[in-house]
This record gives C-alpha cells, sequence and structure tokens, in this order.
C-alpha cells in the first residue's frame, strides 16, 4: 500500500513543498516515488541573520504567506504523515521561537529545526536514489543552500559515512562579501577566501577528496547547470542528472560574477528571487569543484525534500 505524504522544507532562501506517493515497504529500495506536487517559494527567511543573529518580521511573514498556501494544498490532496523541518537561518537565529510558533499556527505541525548532520543525511538520502549506474561510488553529495552547504560522502549500499554543513551559503556569502553590483575584484577575492578556507576543512572532514562522482544539489547548481546546458528556458527533466565539467562551471561562475543582477535577471532560466545571489552560489560550487579535484559535477533535482519525504516511509512489517 502506497502512503502519501508531504515534506516541506524551508531553508534559508526559500521554502519548497513536495507532496508525494511513496511506494510499499515491501517493493523494495529501487521503487520511486510518484510527485503528485512540487512547489517553491523565494522567501529569504535568512534575511540579514548573518549580521543581527535574528530573523526579520518580514521575513517570517513572507515565509507564513508561502506555508499558508502550502497547508491548503496539502488539505487538498490530503496526506498520511507531514514532516517540516527548517534548516540554516533558523538554527542560526536568536528569536526562533517565533518562527516556531507561526509555523504550528499555520501548517498545524511543529517544524524541526534540524542540525547541519541530520540536513546533510536526507540530502544524502534524497539525492543517490535513482542515480544512473555509472555514476561511480563512492559519492560526494553538496547541497549549496543560503545559509550553509553540506557535504556528504557515501554509498548507495551502506549510506553515508560521513557528513559536515559549514557555514558557506549563497544568501550568507552575497550579504558578507559580494556587496557591489557587480560586485569587485576585492570582494570577490574576500569571498573566495572565505569558501576556499571552509571546503578545505570540510574536504578534510568527510573526507571527499575520495569520492569518485561528485553530485550537485539545489538551485545554486542547478541554475549554473542549466545556463551552462544553454537552456532556454528551466526544464527539470533536463538538469536531472546532466553532467557539467568544471570548465563550463569555472565559465559560468566568472560570467555571473562579472554580471550586474539586471543583466542576471535576463538570463532565461534565472529565477527572481535567485539572481541577486547566484554569483556566490555559483563560486562556492566552483572552489568545491577545485579543491576536490572534480572535473565534472552532476546535477540532482532531487535533494534534501525527497530525504525527508522517503523519511516518511512507514518501516516494513
Amino acid at each position: 500500500m502506497t502512503t502519501r505524504v508531504a515534506a516541506i522544507d524551508c531553508g534559508t532562501n526559500s521554502i519548497r513543498l513536495l507532496i508525494a506517493d511513496l511506494p510499499d515497504p515491501a517493493a523494495g529500495p529501487g521503487a520511486p516515488l510518484v510527485d503528485l506536487s512540487r512547489r517553491m517559494e523565494i522567501v529569504r527567511l535568512g534575511q540579514g541573520v548573518d549580521k543581527t543573529g535574528r530573523l526579520a518580521p518580514e521575513a517570517i511573514e513572507r515565509t507564513r504567506v508561502a506555508l499558508a498556501a502550502y497547508a491548503a494544498e496539502i488539505e487538498k490532496l490530503g496526506a498520511d504523515r507531514v514532516r517540516m523541518c527548517a534548516t540554516s537561518a533558523s538554527r542560526d537565529a536568536s528569536n526562533a521561537g517565533d518562527f516556531q510558533t507561526m509555523v504550528e499556527r499555520t501548517l498545524g505541525v511543529a517544524p524541526e529545526v534540524v542540525t547541519g548532520d541530520e540536513e546533510a543525511r536526507l540530502s544524502f538520502t534524497g539525492a543517490v536514489r535513482g542515480l544512473p549506474a555509472d555514476a561511480r561510488e563512492p559519492y560526494l553529495v553538496i547541497d549549496i543552500g543560503g545559509g550553509s552547504t553540506e557535504f556528504v560522502v557515501g554509498t548507495r549500499s551502506d549510506g553515508v559515512e560521513a557528513a559536515i554543513s559549514m557555514d558557506i551559503g549563497c544568501v550568507r556569502m552575497t550579504e558578507r562579501h559580494l556587496l557591489g553590483d557587480p560586485p569587485g575584484l576585492d570582494e570577490i577575492a574576500a569571498a573566495q577566501a572565505d569558501i576556499t578556507e571552509a571546503v578545505d576543512r570540510a574536504l578534510e572532514a568527510v573526507p571527499g577528496r575520495k569520492a569518485a562522482t561528485l553530485v550537485g544539489l539545489a538551485g545554486s547548481v542547478t541554475t549554473v547547470v542549466a545556463i551552462a546546458e544553454g537552456l532556454t528556458e528551466y526544464e527539470p527533466g533536463r538538469i536531472h542528472h546532466a553532467r557539467v565539467s568544471y570548465d563550463a562551471v569555472a565559465e559560468v561562475t566568472a560570467d555571473l560574477l562579472a554580471k550586474t543582477r539586471e543583466q542576471r535577471l535576463a538570463i532565461p532560466v534565472m529565477h527572481p528571487g535567485r539572481a541577486d545571489v547566484i554569483g556566490a552560489g555559483a563560486l562556492v560550487l566552483r572552489t568545491i569543484m577545485e579543491r576536490a579535484g572534480m572535473s565534472a559535477v552532476v546535477a540532482s533535482e532531487h535533494d534534501i525534500l525527497d530525504g525527508i519525504a522517503w523519511s516518511l516511509l512507514p518501516s516494513p512489517n
């Protein structure tokens, strides 16, 4: 019997919903989930958190509006189980209680403010199910969010070997370093140094340099891949499991960092809410590939959101 679940991922930059039917546990590990609804809104919950240590009231309100629409969708389609995970911004904020109260009133369930380790493991689960057979193990899965980037090494059969979360997300790096429009060379150099230091520590901890395949998750990665592939509109089916070389990522990154926000907005695949932070996200991706010695990245449209959904799968009797 299938199980209908609703998964919500609330990050620093966006909030996303997946309503899906999970297969009967007896069907085995290869059975896929069936999407019923996938939605995403840029709410920038982490606006200013790196500087103030607090969630801005207007950011909480933007999130509430999006969450109310998700609650209506969940009620319409029905779900046996609902899980909402909140990540980097709500871990860091001193007024996280205001956010949690809002969620309980709007959604009817409490948000789980997951640790960086749990965030990484959920991302890994979502990413590796369904990877092409020629994607060699072990995998280094990276999830570039708004406030943090998760690094996870593991295999399909044995699961996660090691995981770590680093505070080098695209919103955090933009607000900390990339203030010009376009950012100046000194700003880019400062961001590069900050990111490189964090990436090197992460790759030693997980250990990422021993991985055979790099799998990249979340909007920064999929947007860079869409640009590198020359897409004229955002097509998840063409982005999912596309393999893009380091040289192509480096070229896209340099181009994004040289453009103004208005010029980035004109890129056909660019989400309006991502245009001001995509340069930093691309820089994180490029740096990881460079420091890990990866010649290519495999993009995945399946990530922590899918991992949250799979976590709701009932145990087989």
